[in-house]
């Protein structure tokens, strides 16, 4: 599986990425609206559920790497999430902190919308996200989603729900 941007790749990741991906989940800054920060042991089951996806559902979160270096910058892709109570496919991102405000999160992000829509039968996409998190937030709607729902999760925490559906994008 490879998908390709203006500036990006997207492929599959591996155990080799476990250095580049530890850069990006065990930054606190970056994972500051996640339940908790990622240790060793949680980036490394981490590639291993990614790894597992793409042979169950042909999807995961994906590498997200610089096209011109192949050097990982953070993760993106499709999961089935479960948002409310409902299980939904979901596209999540985290992109390393050098990385952030260049553009790279939406350019993955609406790499993976369009995927979604042309390689799975789903009609509808979403994100999610704490209501604070604004970065996060701004990407959904920079890929054209719409703010859908907001509810209390299971941290006691506002969480946000953004949307799109195939039929929005073939405008």
């Amino acid at each position: 599986m490879l998908l390709e941007t203006e500036r990006l790749m997207l492929r599959e990741m591996s155990q080799a990425d476990f250095d580049a991906l530890y850069a990006v989940l065990a930054d606190s800054d970056i994972m500051e609206h996640y339940p908790y920060t990622f240790d060793e042991e949680r980036v490394r089951n981490w590639i291993r559920k990614n790894e597992e996806r793409y042979s169950i559902f042909g999807f995961g979160l994906w590498a997200v790497c610089l096209k011109d270096t192949g050097e990982m910058i953070g993760d993106c892709g499709l999961t089935i999430q479960n948002i409310n109570g409902s299980f939904k496919p979901e596209i999540g991102y985290h992109i390393r902190k050098d990385c952030q405000r260049k553009g790279y999160a939406k350019e993955a992000a609406a790499a993976v919308r369009n995927w979604t829509f042309e390689h799975t039968p789903f009609r509808f996409v979403y994100s999610y996200m704490k209501v604070a998190n604004d970065a996060s937030s701004a990407t959904a709607r920079a890929i054209g989603m719409q703010k859908l729902d907001e509810y209390v999760d299971n941290e006691n925490e506002l969480t946000v729900v953004y949307g799109i559906s195939r039929e929005t994008t073939d405008e």
